[in-house]
């Protein structure tokens, strides 16, 4: 089992930053990649970014490419989404997950998941 732990979250102003962490423990030497997702009220979840666990690769959803940068710290076991030039419409719950398969955009590749950081972006 992986065990995933997000944080972060919060409220900022339309154009703000926030930084999201997500902390893994557990087998984690059987992750090939980590991923953010995302859902809003009323909506599916969707991919917003993920990396591989060597961290070599990324990729993100076109909407925040050049706004929001994956990373990952090997020592720390951590990934994390650093988030500038919000919208309103980034306003969602954010899921780190984790792949034993790869690290592309579909969530049903991801077996773990966390429980979630709230992101609210005020206009």
């Amino acid at each position: 089992q992986v065990q995933l732990v997000e944080s972060g979250g919060g409220l900022v102003q339309d154009g703000g930053s926030l930084r999201l962490s997500c902390a893994a423990s557990g087998r984690t030497f059987s992750i090939y990649g980590l991923g953010w997702f995302r859902q809003a009220p009323g909506k599916e979840r969707e991919f917003v970014a993920a990396i591989t666990w060597s961290g070599d690769a990324t990729w993100y959803r076109e909407a925040v490419k050049g706004r929001f940068t994956i990373s990952r710290d090997n020592a720390e076991n951590a990934v994390y989404l650093q988030m500038n030039s919000l919208k309103p419409e980034d306003t969602a719950v954010y899921y780190c997950a984790a792949s034993e398969v790869g690290a592309r955009p579909w969530p049903q590749e991801y077996k773990y998941w966390g429980q979630g950081t709230q992101v609210t972006v005020s206009s």
